[in-house]
């Protein structure tokens, strides 16, 4: 029978251990900078470094999934909320650009997963107020308070969704789902834009409803593709690799030529030109010319640095 010293240290060694199980369950490794250059002088520079520990809080402490994570596992991520004033006091409106990556088998390298800059921000944040977020109520009393984690939220499932993904064939629903479900309950007023349809045609409205939309399934096989199929096994099988990830560039060359204005298909690509321009710069120049020719086809605006590295 166990004295109750012993007793107390095997308490406390299970409490320590459920401990270190609840930090590393926890899903990403993120770092949110807020950068407030724009910001009128009369604002309180330290305000935004208040911001700034309260995001890193609100994203890095609380859990997204029902999945546990090791350290090891956790997904690298970065959000950088640069502002700048507006009319209205404690008001400010700005970008978010949004960035994430994903290891790649049998190596070190980290394979970009998503760059992309949030243009519609505004928000209202006053020095130490609390960041709150609730899956079923998205939008709080004050539409421009609850907008800021309305924001960061959606681009946190986002970053989950595409990594799952990955991983697994079509994993990330559940994640564009939340995505979607934050889209339709998100928070409204004259000045706060990018969650409706009519905002535009690239948005977080049309992200989510073309990674739900049963016409372009398509996407995610191409992201399972390129990932398990091509970029895991390019370190042990290279050429067989670079054959699939050849294939998932016809599939959007289909996609593409199917659904032209599709925002699905740029938002894959734009973390993806140095990565396929590296790829591919080593492939034999029958499939370099293939390539080239998708890529072309598929990602006009960088056309020209393919054209360029990989004739």
């Amino acid at each position: 029978q166990l004295s109750n010293t012993e007793m107390n240290k095997l308490s406390l060694f299970f409490l320590a251990c459920l401990m270190a199980t609840l930090v590393n369950a926890q899903e990403l490794r993120a770092r949110v900078n807020v950068l407030s250059s724009r910001v009128s002088n009369n604002v309180d520079k330290k305000t935004f470094q208040t911001l700034q520990t309260a995001l890193n809080n609100f994203v890095n402490n609380r859990k997204w999934t029902s999945d546990n994570y090791a350290p090891n596992e956790k997904i690298d991520c970065s959000l950088l909320l640069n502002i700048e004033s507006t009319g209205d006091a404690n008001v400010y409106k700005g970008s978010l650009t949004i960035q994430s990556s994903r290891p790649v088998f049998n190596s070190a390298y980290l394979s970009p997963i998503i760059n992309y800059q949030d243009n519609d921000i505004i928000f209202k944040y006053i020095e130490f107020q609390q960041l709150e977020f609730n899956d079923t109520r998205v939008s709080g009393t004050d539409a421009l308070v609850s907008n800021l984690t309305a924001v960061i939220a959606y681009w946190i499932n986002m970053v989950l969704g595409f990594d799952y993904d990955s991983f697994s064939a079509r994993g990330g629903n559940v994640y564009f789902q939340k995505a979607q479900n934050i889209v339709n309950n998100a928070p409204e007023g004259r000045s706060i834009s990018g969650w409706k349809a009519f905002d535009g045609t690239r948005n977080r409205y049309w992200l989510a409803e073309n990674l739900l939309n049963n016409k372009y399934n398509i996407i995610h096989d191409a992201i399972y593709n390129y990932y398990r199929l091509g970029m895991d096994k390019l370190y042990d099988q290279e050429a067989n690799a670079r054959t699939q990830i050849l294939n998932v560039l016809s599939m959007l060359n289909t996609f593409n030529t199917e659904n032209s204005n599709a925002m699905i298909l740029q938002f894959f690509l734009q973390a993806k030109t140095q990565e396929l321009i590296k790829i591919f710069s080593k492939a034999s120049q029958q499939d370099k010319a293939k390539a080239l020719d998708y890529l072309k086809r598929i990602d006009p605006s960088s056309a020209n640095k393919y054209q360029e590295q990989l004739k």
